[in-house]
């Protein structure tokens, strides 16, 4: 018997889909050329958490970066246990387009979909 403990492997904090990739890849490419976008949570809606998404030029000494699919983005460490595991999205619909999130720490949204609880 080893002395060792055995650590399961833990999930990745992000990842991005092809589609939100490619979406990243075009913004850095053009109107955010220098810029990486930068997730955090915050407090919103009837749920109570929100996704915010900004561009910054350059990472807060806290940020966790987050590296896939040959694109770089930053994670505000507060909103980490929030956000382990979580998919990035980017999606195409007949009225609008926009980055969504497959999160499994979400317990539930509101009616409305602009905020969540875990």
């Amino acid at each position: 018997m080893s002395d060792v403990a055995t650590r399961r492997s833990l999930p990745a904090l992000m990842a991005l889909s092809d589609q939100a990739a490619k979406r990243l890849k075009a913004l850095y490419a053009s109107s955010h050329q220098g810029q990486l976008l930068r997730i955090s949570v915050g407090t919103r809606g009837c749920s109570g958490l929100s996704y915010e998404m900004n561009f910054v030029t350059a990472p807060e000494l806290t940020d966790e970066r987050v590296e896939d699919q040959g694109v770089t983005l930053l994670v505000d460490r507060k909103a980490t246990l929030f956000l382990t595991g979580t998919v990035m999205d980017y999606e195409v619909k007949d009225l609008e387009s926009g980055f969504t999130f497959r999160n499994p720490n979400e317990k539930g949204r509101c009616g409305c979909g602009e905020s969540f609880h875990v």
